[in-house]
């Protein structure tokens, strides 16, 4: 024990439990947050990198809206407006010559991805992309696992129109999908997996 000069004893700090929780929950959100953006934050991310680099052009489709009123003593400021027509997929672009469309989509489940996150006009439309020679594909992100997969369009597809089940199993993405590298620049590297399973075949 450590005694100063006043004779009275010194003891370390003791670390409460409620205390330690919070440091440790800090931790947990600070290492989550270190993971980066959201999924479409990183593919944003990316396809500037890629722009950048002049590897390809893919862009995000801006959401189609038709704007009823604008509040312009705010700075014009959007105030009433609606959904003009549905929108088909996120992303689309050009990779050697070759026309890319692709959706982004993201689950909290840890086996499956549910089919309800896709709509039937997304289906209609990759289907006519994959039909004029276009490539197609998901971009899915399994949140609690920290996993990004590329999967073909076919296989949703496929999933969509048997109607046999109401979610794609994760076994499915381990087996046929293929998983993306995260890293500093680009985020989500999915154009080495577009050149091997599109381009090179």
């Amino acid at each position: 024990m450590i005694k100063y000069s006043n004779g009275k004893s010194y003891s370390p700090k003791q670390i409460k439990k409620s205390d330690d929780k919070k440091t440790v929950s800090l931790k947990r959100h600070l290492s989550s947050a270190n993971r980066g953006m959201d999924l479409e934050g990183d593919i944003n991310s990316s396809n500037e990198y890629y722009k950048e680099h002049d590897l390809c052009l893919i862009t995000k489709r801006p959401t189609p809206i038709n704007v009823v009123k604008v509040d312009y003593s705010k700075g014009a400021i959007i105030t009433n407006a609606y959904f003009e027509k549905q929108s088909t997929t996120d992303y689309n672009g050009v990779y050697k010559g070759r026309y890319i469309d692709f959706e982004a989509k993201q689950t909290k489940s840890k086996t499956s991805f549910p089919l309800a996150n896709i709509s039937k006009h997304q289906i209609a439309h990759l289907k006519h992309v994959l039909e004029h020679g276009g490539i197609a594909f998901f971009i899915i992100e399994f949140v609690t696992k920290d996993e990004v997969y590329l999967l073909d369009a076919k296989y949703v597809i496929e999933f969509y129109e048997n109607g046999n089940r109401k979610s794609i199993p994760y076994e499915t993405f381990l087996s046929v999908g293929h998983k993306i590298k995260r890293g500093y620049a680009p985020r989500l590297d999915y154009l080495p997996i577009v050149e091997k399973i599109y381009v090179k075949n």
